[in-house]
């Protein structure tokens, strides 16, 4: 288990994490596999388009199927039926996100909440996430944090942040298995001070890699500044996972400031409400447009002129349109196919033009 750094120029980098389960080019981009699945994509899909790792909620898998199941497939590669490298995130984020619906509370070390699908009463500790996560045997996994929203007052966020760190100490005490790389996750807000000294405080902590979590709001620019006081305090030589990046601009802004993965459902949500990401769209447009607009029902050209996926090689807009007209499930596959494919060639490119330092000429043509 291990993180190289192979080229640099300037901040950003590339590199190969060694994982268990195979080796990760980086940057790179990671699907999201909520419930042990990608929507809509099979594991032979993920992989076929050039999936190298995914992301797994602990939340929902501890919820259903549960770890009773889980264990008796010895751990989530099994189950899944993916022999490439896992993530699994602390479940953190959906509790208090789904704060409402779980009835959320954090007593000292301590978050109960209520199962939405049957209102059962659950507890999460940083030591429980632990040996959910080693259950689950994903190949990295994260420290248990509170995810708290980015224009939370800072009162509340300088009180989240102490909790965030206790609670990363506890992670690392009851970590066990050496083979899974334990993240810890910066937090802090908007806030300079509060993010410079979470970055530092868990930078020096002996995690094997960092997340960066609560990381993008409006507006752009001042998310921008959060990110470079997010970075700073963090080890250069151990490996950066932006918590929930997948917006074109974004991914280039946090390649440039060092980070190495990134972990967004957007492909696949935005998918299944029939947005296509295309490399013809602009900045202006967030790289993507919509299939089930009249005008693509005679459209000939494939969903990205410049994508060689299966599903541009061998559909039209024409089609895909006609499929989320006519309801068809197949719809969301060919959508979600492409749109995780635009996002692998995305990093692709990105690696390439670090290797070659020509990384802010494709940033320019990709934000033009």
């Amino acid at each position: 288990m291990s993180f190289t750094i192979m080229h640099s120029q300037g901040n950003a980098r590339t590199g190969i994490i060694k994982t268990k389960h195979g080796n990760i080019s980086t940057p790179c981009f990671v699907p999201v596999a909520t419930q042990a699945a990608a929507k809509a994509l099979t594991t032979a899909q993920l992989n076929e388009v050039g999936s190298q790792i995914l992301m797994v909620n602990t939340y929902h898998t501890f919820l259903r199927p549960g770890m009773e199941v889980i264990k008796k497939f010895g751990g989530l590669h099994e189950f899944m039926g993916w022999n490439k490298p896992l993530m699994t995130d602390s479940g953190g984020f959906q509790i208090f996100s789904l704060g409402k619906q779980n009835a959320a509370k954090v007593q000292g070390n301590t978050i109960t909440f209520k199962s939405p699908r049957d209102a059962t009463l659950h507890e999460f500790t940083p030591s429980r996430s632990m040996q959910i996560q080693e259950t689950l045997g994903a190949d990295i996994i994260f420290a248990l944090d509170e995810c708290i929203d980015f224009h939370t007052p800072y009162e509340q966020v300088k009180e989240s942040v102490k909790r965030t760190h206790d609670w990363a100490k506890e992670c690392l005490v009851s970590h066990e298995r050496n083979h899974q790389l334990l993240y810890g996750i910066v937090q802090g807000g908007k806030f300079q001070d509060l993010r410079t000294h979470s970055s530092e405080f868990i930078g020096a902590l002996d995690f094997q890699g960092f997340g960066v979590g609560s990381l993008f709001g409006e507006p752009k620019e001042e998310s921008k500044n959060v990110l470079k006081w997010a970075m700073s305090g963090l080890p250069r030589e151990k490996p950066v996972h932006m918590l929930g990046i997948g917006q074109v601009d974004d991914i280039f802004d946090a390649v440039e400031q060092g980070a190495d993965t990134f972990d967004c459902v957007l492909a696949t949500r935005l998918a299944r409400m029939g947005y296509v990401f295309s490399s013809e769209c602009t900045k202006r447009s967030k790289w993507r447009y919509r299939i089930t607009n009249a005008k693509f029902r005679l459209d000939r050209k494939p969903f990205d002129k410049n994508c060689a996926c299966w599903a541009c090689t061998n559909h039209s807009r024409a089609y895909l349109h006609h499929l989320f007209k006519a309801d068809e499930l197949l719809a969301y596959t060919l959508a979600s196919y492409h749109n995780v494919a635009f996002f692998h060639t995305l990093l692709t490119q990105i690696r390439e033009s670090i290797e070659q330092n020509t990384l802010a000429q494709l940033r320019k043509k990709w934000l033009r």
